[in-house]
């Protein structure tokens, strides 16, 4: 495929997508988003792929949505044509099975919080910032900003960072539990990838079985949970996988799993 606003590349069993919007901060204008989400179909269709990498540039993860884009927009407008799900990307990131990793340096605003936390992952950039900053614009947030932002900080920090709509830096968001760890720019890329190939190198039956009970604890309640979990770690038994797993801890080698 060829792209006007991402680019993408495999490094063997990892995908890569980097928004690339340099000019605009990576503002997620629709027509990025529907690369975004072209993208994902290729890379959750392919059998090569275990991990998914997505990222921006040293200065911006993503600023946040594209305000040209929504000033054109009238409640009815905005409404009738979903905005902004009506841009695949963000829909095609919900329903993404594989796990997703997010990579981010610089701003990570409004949209591009809400794109970061859709992902499974967030290692960030010691110069990484965070925030829903929608309200300065007599707006809100939009895409998960006030729903995946309680989910990963709590109500409290999640309400003062919606209704100032300040920014946390790198290590508040670590403390906070919205970042998985914190590492120097410079080896962001490569610690990225290093996790990335860690988590592809795994059973790729098992990780996305660990990723959607995972998920599943935000839907339900712990005793339903409880069984969702159980029932798929059953289902394991079925993979040859587990066979091979066993069998290679068993005989003291590394598992060569084939993903079935």
């Amino acid at each position: 495929m060829i792209y006007e606003h991402i680019r993408t590349e495999t490094d063997g069993r990892v995908a890569r997508i980097t928004l690339d919007r340099p000019e605009a901060m990576n503002a997620l204008s629709v027509a990025l988003m529907e690369e975004v989400g072209q993208a994902l179909a290729l890379f959750g269709a392919d059998d090569g792929v275990g991990a998914v990498i997505i990222t921006g540039n040293e200065k911006a993860f993503a600023a946040g949505a594209d305000i040209k884009d929504m000033a054109r927009l009238d409640y009815t407008a905005a409404m009738t044509r979903d905005f902004p799900f009506n841009a695949g990307g963000w829909e095609a990131l919900n329903r993404f099975r594989k796990p997703v990793i997010a990579a981010v340096s610089g701003v990570c605003l409004g949209g591009g919080c809400e794109l970061a936390m859709a992902c499974d992952l967030i290692i960030a950039a010691d110069n990484a910032r965070f925030g829903q900053p929608e309200v300065k614009l007599g707006i809100m947030p939009g895409a998960g900003g006030t729903q995946r932002l309680v989910r990963a900080i709590g109500k409290a920090k999640a309400m003062e960072l919606c209704l100032t709509g300040r920014m946390m830096d790198a290590g508040e968001a670590e403390r906070a539990g919205l970042v998985a760890f914190v590492t120097p720019l410079d080896s962001l890329q490569e610690r990225a990838l290093e996790t990335a190939r860690t988590i592809a190198g795994h059973s790729l039956p098992s990780t996305m079985m660990i990723k959607e009970s995972v998920n599943q604890a935000f839907e339900s309640p712990l005793s339903s949970g409880l069984v969702f979990e159980r029932r798929l770690f059953q289902g394991t038994f079925a993979t040859a996988d587990q066979a091979e797993g066993m069998a290679a801890f068993v005989e003291k080698r590394r598992p060569d799993f084939s993903h079935r």
